[in-house]
């Protein structure tokens, strides 16, 4: 004869959850560059990354839960950047990862042929750091420092640009080829003379209003991408 006590027997469980607590949604972040990218002479909120995860936070209102990881300092060629990722290991699982780099390439002086080879290494080793999903990367062009004081009483300012754009043609056409998002910063940067406002104290980096312009353009399709 079964008898059915546990219909009568009240149960010890106690349910704490509270139906207005929804799960916290992490999303990583990681930016890697040089200058441009730890934002040299701004303050350490008015760089890009810094702008761009706030304008996520705003723009999604939910429970998500933002870390951002950066790995970039100023003089970095595509080599030093190259190095400190492989000491650094960052994690394997970013929601987003950025990459800027190369204007040192240029600064230095150093074969164009090295570019070619490490930004398509950089590439690589940044899809692999959104866990093999070259959807969550988004490479942005270099801007262009002929466009600022210390850019025109350096060198040959038109040459600069010139190869800067050298530079800029051959990260996106290779993003184009192979379907990764590519971001053109550069003609912002190019305002710089027409606009002071655009260029940092130091008068050769991007300033905080430049860096909420490329922000403008970055936002709509790193939402796409986390959403």
């Amino acid at each position: 004869m079964l008898l059915g006590c546990s219909t009568n027997t009240p149960s010890l469980a106690m349910d704490n959850s509270d139906p207005e607590q929804t799960d916290v949604r992490e999303i990583n972040i990681l930016s890697l560059g040089d200058s441009y990218t730890i934002g040299q002479s701004v303050c350490a909120s008015c760089k890009f990354p810094e702008q761009l995860k706030d304008s996520l936070i705003s723009n999604l209102n939910d429970n998500s839960e933002f870390n951002l990881r950066i790995i970039a300092q100023t003089g970095w060629t595509t080599t030093d950047l190259k190095n400190r990722i492989a000491i650094e290991n960052p994690s394997n699982t970013n929601d987003l990862v950025t990459l800027l780099i190369g204007v040192n390439n240029q600064f230095q002086g150093i074969s164009f042929s090295v570019y070619e080879i490490e930004f398509v290494d950089l590439v690589n080793t940044a899809i692999s750091k959104a866990g093999g999903d070259k959807n969550r990367l988004i490479v942005l062009s270099i801007p262009d420092y002929a466009f600022t004081t210390f850019g025109q009483n350096y060198g040959n300012p038109i040459e600069t640009s010139l190869e800067i754009d050298q530079y800029n043609d051959f990260a996106q056409a290779y993003c184009l080829q192979n379907d990764i998002s590519y971001v053109y910063i550069t003609d912002i940067s190019r305002l710089g003379l027409d606009n002071p406002d655009l260029v940092a104290t130091d008068n050769l980096h991007p300033s905080e209003l430049a860096y909420s312009l490329f922000v403008e353009r970055l936002l709509p399709i790193a939402l796409e991408k986390i959403e």
